[in-house]
């Protein structure tokens, strides 16, 4: 079904099932923003760590090389 099809069907619903409906497009919207900010969050929370020495870097390539022989 393409996006005008079902456009066409939602309109054709009662109004408080289009709005129960447009409630839950908008939360899922914001579902997404607050994921999006959360690994935002976590990316500069491990940048800061990095930075103040709390945690060392692992070279990526030691990093595959476990997991390779940890898939073996």
């Amino acid at each position: 079904m393409s996006v005008q099809e079902l456009e066409s069907e939602i309109l054709k619903l009662p109004s408080h099932e289009r709005a129960r409906l447009a409630e839950l497009l908008i939360a899922s919207l914001d579902e997404e923003d607050e994921i999006t900010q959360a690994w935002a969050d976590e990316a500069e929370r491990r940048y800061q760590e990095l930075r103040s020495g709390t945690v060392q870097a692992i070279p990526s390539e030691e990093v595959f090389a476990r997991v390779r022989s940890r898939l073996r």
